[in-house]
């Protein structure tokens, strides 16, 4: 007999309890258990939930010897009992069930007695105290991370001799030599040919330079990959799909465990520093929430209750995304919008609480000298008019077709990675990428400075005294008004900025779909934001001059008059960011509010509203999945989707396994079977779980057991329980079943066992089921036919029908 081809399939078993409500499988690939031998160590990143073992939980010995003799065997929680397999899905509705009668028994103990009263205090107030401490947590490091970033950036370029752990700005921030026009030049800083040829200027001095900035760029990317290879794989790519993913439910052990968090932090300085494509606001997502995941283990409420610790993984989430930008608000919404699947009022309060201390503490510790959260903050003042909605528009539909553009190509070329030899050497990969990045970054002064710089620079509103090429205007004029410089005809700089940009964006462009999705740390918003803030300034330059010399066209004389200030170059950039960010990751609301506490003025959230929604529009016509969709969908995790409708007209019965030809699923009953049929069973099996029926002619369903837990019992009993041998009969009734004299011990399994497992007909529709799945965070649900058991429908099965509906290939859903 077989039970649910393929769905069941798996090669791990499933944890759980007696109060399951249901059961998942394992990852198919990469645990192997043979026959009934089971390994319950776990690794020591996310140890093991220990469960209590709630209720009376017994062994009733059988037989003429010991009909009365009851062993409460299963009083003491047994290692493994009530946790979750790597590579499995949680039971929702176990986990809050667990907390609601936890949160009872607090309740009635705090009025017996002043100590319970405390600890019923204490227990409400851990939650925020939690909040706090990752709060903290994830502000410290992520200042680490950008002061750390930001000296060894500059290092690629040059040494302060007064010190080598200043960065270039605040090795000259107290120099006397320092003139206006040559404020990055002073004697305390020295070039790489300076230090080693005394050399300051001409050919030979290029050379040097060039050749060193290649060098360490190569150490930093080859120590990152090697980093990331050897201690902590999974601190590679962004993060975002996995946290995604894990807040749906999905257990991923070590994901979030501390080796990933110290490797991540160190990785992510030295990627971000080797001037690749790549951002570090993603990979500060997944820091946040392995500082949350890691301090869950300071206090029990959170450490032995899955589903309550991915409430404080949202809030972790809102922190990154508040450290990251320098924005609470929007990291609040980010979690809600992008990352978190089940997203109380309770975690909204506390996510907000969480990203106000990780604010706070990265202001405190003001990495940037500026007094800003982040390097490319902003402020402007000029007004935008209507007439600009139109080019607004454009850069949406720029950042749509960029978006759509970017996640076909990534996705084609990491599933190429995936599937050819090219993936079995990641440092290599690192390396040539790197290699080539550097080489053709270091002519063009757009491309060799960071991106965040780059994005500062394209952000910055020209003033009378930048002396960036970008502000190279000719000053026309004798006085301004109120302070604001008006539209001015472009020099000579502006124009070579113009080009340098346009190069510059065809390499962001080209070299991000195959940086990102390599074995380091990388994120995607800071490249995103780059390509859009470049087309974004090119179009702003445009249409300034546009205005200055045709300022007496119709579409500009009703509000843009001579000598006037009328176009903002600088907020074209910003709105083309968030075009393309938009386009890449098809985030709305929370995009605007990150723009717009980016920039501290609610004026311009009109243009960042238009170009959103545009974006999104664009990219969704072109393709309905986001990058981290798209993701997850690559890596086979078992992510139902919520935003997406199930509009198929198709039946349970189309689904469940066994279908029509297939072997009879395989079933336990519930007072027949002996302990070597069940041992059999099990080791000729791979599935998670069984249904427990009255009998194999009637198919009544009692309830379903998991495998896991079967094992475990068996193997406690025999250790334990006198007299339990082979033939010892195992049944789940309430009373022990007659047997003849002299017959071995019985097993009595029925507080293992779910008596109310999710049942649907098996003419249910398939919309029903999916919404069933998705709204109770089922893994599986029996199919039942007049009271009597047909099949079942796991997650997995749900997925593969909805890719084979959206004709996708089904074999991509890997994990159940």
């Amino acid at each position: 007999m077989a039970m649910w081809q393929g769905a069941m399939d798996n090669r791990g078993f499933q944890q759980g309890s007696f109060s399951s409500f249901h059961s998942s499988s394992s990852d198919e690939d990469l645990m192997d258990i043979p026959g009934t031998a089971m390994d319950f160590s776990m690794r020591d990143d996310v140890p093991p939930l220990d469960r209590e073992i709630e209720g009376n939980k017994f062994y009733n010995s059988g037989g003429i010897a010991s009909s009365n003799r009851i062993m409460d065997f299963l009083e003491e929680p047994i290692p493994g009992v009530g946790t979750y397999d790597d590579f499995n899905t949680i039971d929702w509705v176990r986990e809050k069930s667990r907390d609601r009668d936890r949160h009872r028994e607090i309740t009635n103990k705090s009025k017996e007695s002043t100590w319970a009263l405390i600890h019923s205090v204490s227990d409400a107030f851990s939650g925020w105290l939690l909040m706090l401490l990752i709060g903290l947590l994830s502000g410290s490091l992520a200042g680490l991370i950008d002061i750390s970033a930001h000296w060894m950036t500059d290092l690629k370029e040059g040494i302060c001799t007064e010190g080598f752990w200043f960065n270039h700005e605040h090795c000259c921030w107290n120099s006397q030599q320092v003139t206006f026009e040559d404020r990055d030049k002073c004697p305390e800083w020295n070039s790489w040919s300076q230090l080693i040829m005394s050399m300051e200027e001409g050919a030979f001095a290029y050379i040097v330079n060039y050749f060193m900035y290649v060098l360490w760029a190569l150490l930093f990317a080859f120590l990152a990959v090697s980093l990331v290879k050897v201690f902590a794989p999974y601190a590679c790519g962004s993060g975002i799909p996995e946290i995604k993913t894990i807040l749906s439910g999905f257990i991923i052990r070590g994901y979030l465990g501390k080796w990933t968090l110290v490797i991540k932090t160190i990785t992510l300085v030295l990627a971000v520093s080797s001037g690749l494509s790549l951002g570090k606001e993603g990979p500060l997502v997944h820091v946040a929430c392995c500082c949350g995941n890691i301090l869950c283990h300071c206090f029990n409420k959170y450490r032995k209750n899955e589903a309550k610790r991915r409430e404080v993984l949202s809030a972790a989430a809102a922190a990154g995304v508040s450290v990251a930008f320098g924005a609470p608000i929007g990291g609040v919404l980010f979690s809600l919008e992008e990352v978190s699947y089940y997203f109380p009022l309770k975690t909204l309060w506390r996510s907000f609480f969480a990203a106000l201390v990780a604010a706070f503490t990265l202001r405190s510790i003001n990495p940037f000298g500026n007094s800003r959260l982040v390097l490319f903050y902003v402020e402007f003042h000029t007004p935008w008019h209507l007439f600009e909605l139109v080019p607004f528009i454009l850069l949406g539909i720029f950042g749509g077709l960029w978006g759509a553009l970017f996640i076909r190509t990534n996705i084609a070329w990491c599933r190429k990675r995936k599937t050819t030899q090219l993936g079995k050497y990641p440092v290599i990969e690192v390396l040539i990428v790197t290699a080539i990045t550097a080489i053709l970054a270091f002519p063009n002064e757009y491309t060799r400075m960071s991106t965040s710089e780059l994005i500062s620079e394209l952000f910055n509103d020209c003033g009378l005294l930048d002396s960036s090429k970008l502000c190279d205007y000719e000053n026309r004029f004798n006085t301004s008004k109120s302070g604001e410089l008006p539209d001015r005809p472009a020099g000579p700089g502006v124009y070579s900025a113009m080009w340098q940009l346009a190069l510059t964006l065809i390499l962001k462009i080209v070299i991000t779909i195959f940086t990102f999705g390599m074995k380091i740390p990388s994120g995607l918003f800071i490249p995103s934001m780059a390509v859009g803030a470049i087309a974004g300034r090119l179009l702003g330059v445009g249409m300034e001059q546009l205005a200055y010399n045709h300022h007496d066209w119709a579409i500009f004389n009703s509000w843009c008059s001579q000598g006037a200030d009328c176009i903002t170059p600088g907020l074209y950039a910003m709105v083309g960011a968030a075009a393309c960010l938009g386009g890449v990751t098809r985030m709305t609301v929370s995009l605007v509010v990150i723009m717009f506490e980016l920039t501290g003025g609610l004026e311009y959230i009109v243009p960042l509203m238009a170009a959103a929604m545009t974006s999104k529009w664009v990219a969704d016509a072109l393709g309905r999945e986001g990058i981290y969709d798209a993701h997850i969908r690559l890596n086979g995790y078992p992510f139902l989707e919520a935003k997406e409708e199930f509009a198929h007209k198709t039946l349970a019965m189309d689904v469940m396994k066994p279908r029509r030809n297939d072997p009879l699923l395989t079933v336990l009953t519930q007072d027949s079977m002996t302990v070597e049929d069940v041992e059999t069973i099990i080791s000729e099996t791979t599935y998670s779980g069984f249904p427990v029926v009255v009998s194999r002619e009637s198919q009544r369903l009692v309830g379903f057991v998991l495998r896991r837990d079967l094992i475990i019992s068996i193997e406690n009993a025999r250790k334990k329980q006198d007299g339990v041998v082979s033939t010892s009969i195992i049944y789940f009734t309430e009373h022990s079943p007659p047997m003849p004299p002299y017959t071995p011990p019985t097993l009595k399994l029925r507080n293992i066992l779910d008596l109310s497992p999710f049942t649907v007909t098996d003419l249910t529709p398939m919309e029903i089921v999916v919404d069933i799945f998705r709204k109770l965070g089922l893994r599986q649900c029996l199919v039942t036919h007049n009271g009597r058991l047909l099949g079942i429908i796991t997650k997995k099965d749900v997925l593969k029908h909805i890719a084979q509906m959206a004709n996708q290939d089904p074999d991509s859903i890997l994990f159940n």
